[in-house]
């Protein structure tokens, strides 16, 4: 006899990524929000009217899957360990979580596979393990729906500018940030971040002091709620904002 949990381990899934989200644990909710669930029967025991032990299995994108190398382990046991509270009143067990890539049909993986032998692949840097970007367009790697719909309404402006690349500051002060976008415009540079969204959140002083190495350097820095570029028509007026405010430094 199945449990709630694993008759509908959707709505699990949403809460489990609700509580992460809560302590602040990016990669667990990165997981859990783009990921495809399977859940499937290892064992079975008839001892005490009989017990089932399950695994669950998070199918994440290829380009999600090699983001979580570093600490993998422990984000299928934080899950696993959370999941527990929704079973204290059933008898079946979940009895592990893993994070596998998802398997997907592309007729021309032979093709893309010969151009990467040859070097036709992104320079966009890899994230953070600590703040994955779990979705792709272009083959370059967003955090956000909200984040895509603003590279796509810059792309259509024909402004140069960088989604999600790496800054690295050397010395003593090591540090590395990963704005969402770095605009290049009338000899004005801008970093532009997307705010709000449900997979990475921080605080007005953490905003201000990621960002701090490259303000000090003359960088502007604007930032745009998510709410503001949710969708096609909506990121379409906040491009041109952003492109407003860079003409009036200019001037």
């Amino acid at each position: 006899m199945q449990t709630q949990f694993f008759d509908n381990p959707e709505a699990i899934l949403f809460t489990l990524a609700r509580l992460f989200a809560s302590e602040g644990a990016t990669r667990e909710v990165a997981v859990l929000t783009y990921s495809t669930p399977e859940l499937i029967q290892i064992y079975y025991d008839n001892l005490d009217g009989g017990t089932a032990y399950y695994t669950l299995y998070l199918n994440v994108s290829l380009s999600l899957y090699p983001q979580l190398q570093d600490g993998m382990g422990l984000i299928e046991q934080a899950i696993c360990d959370k999941a527990q509270v929704f079973l204290v009143k059933f008898h079946d067990c979940l009895n592990e979580v893993k994070i596998v890539p998802a398997t997907t049909e592309d007729e021309q993986w032979r093709e893309k596979a010969a151009a990467w032998l040859a070097g036709k692949v992104t320079n966009q840097g890899r994230v953070r393990s600590d703040n994955v970007a779990p979705l792709t367009e272009n083959g370059l790697l967003f955090r956000s729906w909200a984040e895509i719909y603003l590279y796509r309404a810059l792309k259509e402006l024909g402004v140069s500018f960088a989604p999600l690349p790496v800054f690295v500051r050397g010395g003593d002060s090591y540090r590395r940030i990963e704005p969402d976008f770095f605009i290049i415009h009338n000899g004005i540079a801008m970093v532009v971040e997307v705010d709000g969204d449900t997979v990475h959140q921080e605080t007005p002083a953490e905003a201000h002091d990621r960002t701090a190495m490259l303000q000090h350097e003359g960088v502007h820095i604007e930032r745009v709620p998510a709410s503001k570029c949710d969708s096609a028509e909506k990121a379409k007026i906040a491009a041109q904002r952003i492109m407003t405010t860079i003409d009036k430094y200019a001037k």
